[in-house]
């Protein structure tokens, strides 16, 4: 499975300008953890930053500092990582883990904005595929039972 296939394609974006104090008003809309901040480009949104609710309280609000005199580009995180919607899920983690990132955006092939993939998502997923082989092992039990009594 490919990470474009399982992202979520429902982002939250905002331009480099938008203050801080607005971008927490978009994640408290929204109920995300994160803004994608993104240059508008020819054909779509290139991601330049993101911007968490960690990001906030880390470099805002434990500094006392005013959030409504900061923008988005004060405070995010310069050194994004990006995934290709062609990487398999399985790269696209071993990425976010060799970085220490707990959310990606996803893009195409223009380096366009094409979704996100979180860590939350990712563990819904193998929790999910975790119980489709632990239903497999019982089945297995079962017809070997049956098959040799």
């Amino acid at each position: 499975m490919t990470i474009g296939e399982f992202c979520n394609r429902r982002v939250v974006v905002a331009p480099r300008g938008m203050t801080v104090l607005t971008g927490a008003k978009l994640m408290r809309q929204f109920h995300v953890g994160n803004v994608i901040v993104a240059d508008e480009s020819e054909g779509g949104r290139v991601p330049v930053g993101i911007v968490t609710d960690r990001d906030i309280v880390l470099e805002v609000l434990a500094q006392d500092v005013d959030p409504s005199g900061l923008s988005l580009a004060d405070i995010m995180s310069r050194d994004l990582l990006t995934v290709n919607e062609k990487q398999s899920v399985f790269e696209a983690v071993h990425s976010m883990c060799q970085r220490g990132v707990r959310r990606a955006p996803v893009v195409d092939d223009a380096g366009k904005l094409a979704g996100i993939v979180a860590i939350d998502d990712l563990l819904e997923l193998f929790a999910d595929q975790l119980g489709e082989l632990t239903k497999l092992i019982a089945r297995e039990q079962k017809e070997e039972t049956m098959a040799r009594p």
